[in-house]
């Protein structure tokens, strides 16, 4: 096996710039994530909110995506256009 001299690595600019931004968007996530979790027990809606009703954590969570369904039409003429039977 072929030995030869360690490598050196050197610190640039630029890697330090890029840690510090990398290190304050990480830093501002967890921030918001926090906000977010305190105003989400602040309202009631924590861990308590996610067993009592199948209904308030489905639109809970259709909140926090931010999808707002659209109640479907009944009628057939909706379903199947124009045809008449």
């Amino acid at each position: 096996m072929l030995r030869r001299k360690p490598t050196r690595l050197e610190l640039k600019l630029d890697d330090i710039e890029e840690f510090e931004s990398i290190r304050k968007d990480l830093e501002t996530r967890k921030k918001q994530k926090e906000d977010v979790d305190i105003v989400g027990s602040s309202d009631g809606e924590g861990a308590i909110g996610l067993s009592s009703d199948p209904k308030s954590r489905e639109q809970m969570i259709n909140d926090r995506i931010g999808y707002k369904p659209q109640p479907k039409p009944n009628n057939r003429s909706s379903q199947f256009g124009n045809f008449e039977f």
